[in-house]
């Protein structure tokens, strides 16, 4: 018998509400922003199983600077999509960037409003 369920990944940033936006819009999931003081500095986003991705406030952040490893990446997110082309777009105007190195292919690396890398991969 597990002794836990349901696995929540949580990532720092300086603002969760806008992080929690950013990565809502790009999965299409539902921003869920908190009201009640004992979420002060969380916010997470959901899709229809339930899967979810909190985000927590950190007083003064410090981005992870990839692919150095000086402050290193610790955790990233991997998605899939159809077009590289097509989702670069949109995630660019979702207020993500475009690291300059870009080691492969079939995937393209990008950082987050707060820093973080993901990419998106070709399903």
């Amino acid at each position: 018998m597990a002794i836990a369920r349901t696995p929540t990944t949580v990532i720092d940033c300086p603002d969760p509400a806008a992080l929690a936006t950013f990565y809502g819009a790009l999965l299409d999931w539902t921003v869920n922003l908190h009201e009640d003081e004992s979420y002060d500095g969380w916010t997470d986003i959901t899709d229809v199983t339930g899967q979810r991705y909190c985000f927590q406030q950190v007083e003064n952040y410090t981005a992870p600077v990839w692919p150095e490893q000086d402050i290193p990446q610790q955790v990233h997110i991997d998605v899939d999509v159809d077009d590289l082309d097509e989702a670069e777009a949109a995630v660019l105007q979702l207020g993500a960037t475009k690291h300059p190195y870009q080691p492969g292919t079939t995937f393209r690396v990008f950082l987050d409003p707060a820093g973080h890398p993901f990419c998106l991969c070709l399903a």
